[in-house]
This record gives C-alpha cells, sequence and structure tokens, in this order.
C-alpha cells in the first residue's frame, strides 16, 4: 500500500490518500480548504490514475473534514465516520465562523464505521481500531502487512492529541494509546494527523506524556 500525505488548511493537517497497485485509491481526512489545495489533491488523483472509492475521517474536527463534500461530490463516494463523532460533525457550522471558515459545506455520513470491522479497496485491508479521548468517535486505520497506522490526532511525535475540546478527555486518550496503539509492534509506522511519521518503540520510549 502506498500512502500519499498533504499538508492543507491553516490548521496544517496531513491528509492522506491510500491507494495500492489496483489503482484504488482511499482519501482519508481531506483537510483541503481553498480552490488551490483541491485542485492540488484532484490533480495529484488524475496524474496517477487512481480511482477514489471511499472517503473516511478518523475524527470529525474542522481541520479534517474541510474537504469532504469537495470529495464526495467530485468522486461520487459516500463519508464514513465512526456514529459517536456524528455530533462532533455536526457542531462545526456553528463554531466555523469562529475561526474564520465561512464557506464550510457539511456533507453527512453515509455509513459509519466499527471497531473490528475493516475497510477493504483494492487488493488492501485495513483494520478499524476505536481510539477516542481526542474526539468521542476517533479512529485509526490498521494496515497489519506493511504495519502503518492512519493515526489521526491519537498520537503525534513525542506528543499526543489535546483533550481539551468539546468531547475529549486526558484519561481515555491515554488509556486508548496505550491499551490499543501500544499493543502494536514496535516497528509500526504512525502518520499523524499533523506532523512528521513516527513509530510505536520510539513514543514507547520518548512520548514525555505515556512515561
Amino acid at each position: 500500500m502506498k500512502i500519499t500525505r498533504f499538508t492543507f488548511n491553516p490548521f496544517a493537517e496531513n491528509t492522506y490518500l491510500l491507494h495500492d497497485d489496483t489503482n484504488e485509491c482511499v482519501v482519508v481526512d481531506p483537510g483541503c480548504s481553498d480552490a488551490r489545495e483541491k485542485e492540488q489533491l484532484k490533480n495529484y488523483i488524475k496524474d496517477n490514475n487512481l480511482k477514489v472509492v471511499r472517503l473516511l475521517n478518523t475524527h470529525c474536527h474542522i481541520d479534517h473534514v474541510l474537504g469532504n463534500k469537495f470529495v464526495a461530490n467530485a468522486y461520487n463516494v459516500g463519508l464514513e465516520i465512526h456514529e459517536k463523532d456524528l455530533e462532533t460533525l455536526r457542531a462545526i457550522p456553528v463554531y466555523a465562523p469562529v475561526y474564520g471558515i465561512n464557506n464550510y459545506e457539511e456533507q453527512l455520513p453515509a455509513a459509519y464505521l466499527k471497531e473490528g470491522e475493516q475497510v477493504k479497496f483494492g487488493n488492501t485491508t485495513l483494520e478499524i481500531i476505536f481510539a477516542p479521548g481526542h474526539a468521542p468517535g476517533h479512529v485509526v486505520f490498521y494496515h497489519k502487512e506493511d504495519k502503518t497506522l492512519i493515526a489521526g490526532d491519537v498520537l503525534f511525535q513525542e506528543s499526543i492529541g489535546r483533550t481539551d475540546l468539546p468531547g475529549g478527555d486526558h484519561e481515555t486518550l491515554i488509556n486508548s494509546i496505550r491499551t490499543k496503539l501500544f499493543t502494536l509492534p514496535d516497528d509500526v509506522t504512525v502518520y499523524p494527523g499533523h506532523g512528521p511519521e513516527t513509530t510505536i518503540g520510539h513514543e514507547k520510549k520518548y512520548n514525555p506524556f505515556l512515561r
């Protein structure tokens, strides 16, 4: 599986395209917020002959969903989130203007992601892991064969997701990391929602929030 990262919007959010040799593609957390960013994403998909077959959100804070409507409409795919983050998603139109975002277009989910189920596309299978704490319906996507984890805002390089937003809970987040992420092999590469990649082993050893 190939992972392509784009960093979009004023929050410097990481958007991921996941694709394999079948050219089927999954868009995770599209944060593209203006015409230039949308064109960048669209051109990459076109230039690499990718076929977008799924649209996933790890969670539904504003910086991770700004491009949901664009991707859903451009590629005729339904949005998939965890049901416990629907309230997070529905709150965005109320607070978006506070961040100076007055052109937010809401895209509601067509289906819900559940822990223990799988995301399949092309020849690729991802495991869905429920990891709340940063957001009540946060999920991460694990590709066992390649030892890669699309982690959203649960775990960062030597940091963790903030828990002071509505629906956040510090104790829950720490428990999610320790019982869900830190049980994965140390050489799993973590692709976070902000910042550079890291590994499970590095965070076990060096993350100051988890010692």
